[in-house]
């Protein structure tokens, strides 16, 4: 496995060797020493797997402190835009983002520590996303921000009028507007 840090501190995208030939291909999506060696100790606790057409954004969600996760994203079947945005206050990279493509045809995955808000946009006619958490779900603690702000200069790179949030997520407070739960 490849492991590659980004410009923010903790938020690792993590490519995985590929196996394949005709019959088609075998890689390993976790493996526990590899991890621990390049990222830490985190212990994942739940699978969670999502479904959804072109267009279908879901975010930017994360858990409030003490329920708050860390994640190992992917997409696992078609294409996706993953976005994730450094909500720790006391960072030098708060409110900043990074965008990473994730495919079933380039297989990358993404480290989420906890301190992050998360979403992605569904850009193929379909995508299957799958993703690991250190936490179970904890809906007293389910948080997020609006996926539009324009504070945060997301580029989706989809026209604003074929995305489709959930009403929840059309209700969630502005950057500006939200008191970050996480000081480091």
């Amino acid at each position: 496995m490849k492991f590659t840090k980004t410009k923010i501190e903790g938020l690792i995208i993590i490519e995985p060797r590929v196996f394949g030939d005709k019959r088609g291909y075998f890689l390993e999506s976790y493996n526990e020493k590899e991890f621990e060696k390049a990222i830490g100790k985190v212990s994942f606790v739940q699978d969670n797997e999502s479904k959804s057409s072109k267009g279908v954004l879901r975010g930017l969600h994360f858990q409030k402190p003490p329920f708050a996760q860390a994640k190992l994203v992917r997409c696992i079947e078609g294409k996706v835009l993953d976005v994730v945005v450094d909500i720790r206050k006391n960072s030098k990279t708060y409110g900043q983002h990074v965008a990473v493509e994730l495919s079933g045809e380039n297989k990358k995955q993404v480290f989420i520590p906890k301190g992050f808000a998360h979403g992605f946009v569904v850009l193929s006619d379909s995508a299957t996303f799958a993703y690991k958490v250190d936490n179970t779900y904890a809906p007293a603690s389910d948080a997020g921000i609006h996926w539009n702000d324009t504070s945060l200069n997301i580029q989706w790179t989809i026209n604003e009028s074929k995305i489709l949030v959930s009403e929840k997520d059309s209700k969630l407070p502005f950057f500006s507007e939200f008191e970050t739960p996480f000081t480091g």
